[in-house]
């Protein structure tokens, strides 16, 4: 219980008759009836606000969220009447808008509230209670409780952007993310049907035997293997750590590793996942969009650590988990102290898989480079941005040397250069 800014103004009020009495202007009488009546009020109030039994709080919250994504909650109040503060104990992390908020409850039925978070980082979170800062009916005094309200949050990698391709066809989702390839009509490795024969087809199309039987010309129509197997392999050590657009380079990995992987399912094709550094997680190659959602579980708590990525030891551990040929698409960040640890691992790789490096690069490495600043500062900035990329390229080359394909691409280039090259992988029929 504590005294509300009314009470104590009434209070302070009382030094007007004291001070007329204090200078002989009046007596005692007025100092002590006015003393008597706010005495009286006030306990009277507060023997109703310790009366009044607190309001039930109910929190409407979904279990899951996207990162980067508004999250609507919706606390509902009964019981009263009562006017009341209420502010939630959410995760402290996370922004919040529309907190706290006062709300008179009637004395029947019940109050809505709602308010915005905005989660910026994955993982498990957790709501722990609900502050209520309940008035006295006369505003004399307040008193506070809290009520234990538990709920969990699980904050996902951003899959709106997949929840959205999967009402769009598999070229159209591949333009989406940034991809450049189509597939065109008849080319691929695996039949797929038998149509009439249409301008443009090659001679090599021609079913001879069906356009025979059909007495006209009959061609057959390819399509991309389907059933192979990808594996996305993310980096989650220290070299992930490096920040661009407001999310960390692992998250933009996440989130280019859910597109494709997405693009891959629409394919036929299983997708799995690995994840190597400071977190280690396996999740085996598997078919149908439903491997989304099992991605997502997978890795929705992963966070990239301060240690340096054992290139070797991941290669062993993916080479024991995956037996069957793939494509293995690895995010990292390629430094140039990696690169001999990194080739022993390709090669280890190589010996059954088809290997795809996609070296994550900061975008402040191009502006610095580009010398877009005057200055002697500016010059040496640039100066040493150039030489770090050139060594960068080096290293690059040196996997590519080994017949490793290699993307050196930003993190906003990251979704569409990933999807080009597993496209082209399908359409040249090399897995």
């Amino acid at each position: 219980m504590r005294p509300s800014r009314t009470l104590l103004t009434l209070l302070a009020l009382l030094s007007v008759p004291g001070l007329a009495w204090a200078l002989g202007l009046t007596g005692p009488g007025p100092l002590l009836a006015a003393t008597l009546v706010l005495l009286g009020v006030a306990l009277l109030d507060a023997v109703r606000l310790w009366s009044q039994a607190p309001p039930r709080v109910t929190r409407r919250v979904p279990a899951i969220a996207a990162v980067g994504h508004p999250l609507g909650v919706e606390l509902e109040l009964s019981g009263g009447p009562l006017r009341v503060d209420a502010f939630d104990h959410h995760p402290p992390q996370w922004r919040a808008e529309g907190l706290p908020q006062r709300v008179d409850l009637p004395g029947h039925g019940h109050v809505s509230l709602r308010y915005a978070l905005h989660p910026d980082q994955r993982g498990l979170y957790g709501f722990d209670a609900c502050a209520l800062r309940l008035h006295a009916p006369w505003r004399l005094w307040t008193r506070r409780r809290v009520l234990p309200l538990p709920d969990t949050v699980r904050v996902y990698p951003d899959f709106a952007r997949v929840s959205h391709l999967a009402l769009v066809g598999t070229d159209r989702a591949s333009r989406i993310i940034g991809a450049h390839q189509h597939r065109r009509r008849g080319e691929g490795t695996e039949f797929h049907q038998l149509r009439e024969y249409r301008t443009g087809d090659s001679l090599r199309q021609i079913d001879w035997k069906a356009s025979q039987r059909a007495r006209k010309l009959i061609s057959r129509d390819y399509q991309d293997e389907r059933n192979q197997q990808v594996v996305l392999w993310i980096d989650t050590g220290r070299r992930m750590r490096a920040r661009d657009d407001g999310l960390s380079h692992f998250d933009h990995a996440l989130n280019a590793c859910l597109l494709v992987g997405f693009i891959a399912l629409r394919q036929g094709d299983s997708v799995g996942l690995m994840a190597s550094g400071d977190q280690a997680r396996w999740m085996p190659p598997v078919r149908g969009l439903g491997a989304i959602d099992r991605m997502l579980e997978a890795v929705f708590d992963l966070q990239p650590g301060p240690v340096a990525t054992d290139y070797i030891e991941a290669s062993v551990r993916l080479g024991a988990h995956q037996v069957r040929r793939a494509l293995v698409l690895m995010v990292t960040n390629v430094r140039d102290e990696d690169v001999d640890e990194l080739l022993a691992a390709v090669r280890q790789l190589q010996r059954r898989h088809l290997v795809c490096v996609a070296s994550l690069r900061e975008g402040v490495l191009d502006e610095l480079s580009a010398g877009a600043h005057a200055g002697t500062d500016a010059a040496l900035e640039a100066a040493a941005a150039e030489h770090y990329l050139q060594r960068r390229r080096e290293a690059h080359d040196a996997l590519r040397a080994q017949g490793v394909s290699v993307l050196d691409v930003t993190p906003a280039q990251l979704p569409g250069a990933l999807a080009d090259h597993y496209l082209a992988i399908k359409r040249a029929g090399r897995l």
